[in-house]
């Protein structure tokens, strides 16, 4: 049966408003046409939907019916439409962002804290993950986009954006203080009990490349799974850790910890924002990225 369904759309307003001229008003059409649709559609459907009243028209049993239905149907058609323009006019929708603990606490968290005060209604979720793991979860098309610190492996069709520097320090606690005020080789760190994030995250990888170089090779003392962690071992007088000054800011500050001088520092690197341009993202999650953007160091 191939019926044109704006003959329904206008069958559910002279139904709704059980008149004619209710519809076309409401249509922005004129009354013939609205007879004239409502004609085709009893035409196609081989039956009267209609009765003409005094006051208008009502509905036959098998009309009763049909608009059970299509009431049904148009409705849910309206309530798709309101929540589209919600999610375009940023009132609602919904964010997957792809960061580390690193790059969510050294640059996103500030941002995503305005943006909520901002548009309250959009729900916003973070994968927490290191660089090689929220690239992927970009790539399989899990998140909108990730916030990585380099090195970044390249991929097709991912853009890399870089938005803020950060520099890769050693650091210790008072039990190495006879190391301030040195100036060290970096081979120096193969006498001393190092401590490095474990696994192949961006960080640990990009400091055993720079050391590699430099014909320096560690046997960490402790590995562990946050920077965080490290500090904390640092502070307590475990070993020597490679951290992001970031994390060692406040205790540098304190006392608590002090930076190890070398011959020469860490190449500076960077916190990038990627996204997979063969992917669409949803109006809010190009809001957001629009939004760090503008925000870029």
């Amino acid at each position: 049966m191939d019926i044109n369904l704006e003959y329904y759309k206008i069958f559910y307003y002279v139904a709704s408003y059980k008149s004619i001229t209710l519809a076309a008003e409401t249509l922005s059409i004129s009354q013939p046409a609205v007879s004239q649709a409502v004609k085709h559609l009893e035409s196609g459907l081989s039956c009267t939907l209609f009765v003409r009243t005094s006051k208008g028209v009502r509905l036959t049993k098998e009309g009763e019916m049909l608009f059970s239905y299509v009431q049904r149907g148009y409705e849910m058609i309206l309530s798709g439409e309101k929540k589209l323009s919600e999610m375009l006019n940023l009132e609602q929708g919904e964010i997957c962002i792809g960061a580390s603990d690193m790059t969510l606490q050294f640059f996103l968290l500030p941002y995503l804290e305005e943006f909520h005060e901002r548009y309250p209604g959009i729900r916003v979720t973070v994968t927490n993950a290191p660089t090689p793991e929220t690239l992927k979860h970009l790539t399989d098309g899990k998140i909108d986009f990730g916030i990585v610190s380099t090195p970044v492996d390249r991929k097709p069709n991912i853009k890399t954006v870089p938005v803020k520097e950060i520099q890769d320090v050693f650091v210790a606690g008072r039990k190495f203080e006879y190391l301030k005020g040195q100036t060290l080789s970096y081979r120096r760190l193969m006498e001393l009990p190092v401590m490095c994030l474990e696994g192949s995250t961006s960080t640990r990888q990009y400091v055993e490349n720079f050391l590699a170089k430099e014909n320096v090779h560690l046997t960490p003392e402790f590995e562990l799974a946050t920077s965080d962690m490290l500090i904390q071992f640092a502070v307590r007088n475990l070993g020597i850790a490679s951290v992001v000054e970031n994390f060692a800011a406040e205790h540098i500050k304190s006392g608590e910890l002090f930076r190890l001088t070398f011959e020469s520092e860490l190449p500076k690197r960077k916190f990038c924002i990627v996204s997979n341009e063969r992917i669409p993202m949803s109006a809010a999650a190009k809001r957001l990225l629009e939004y760090l953007m503008d925000h870029r160091e």
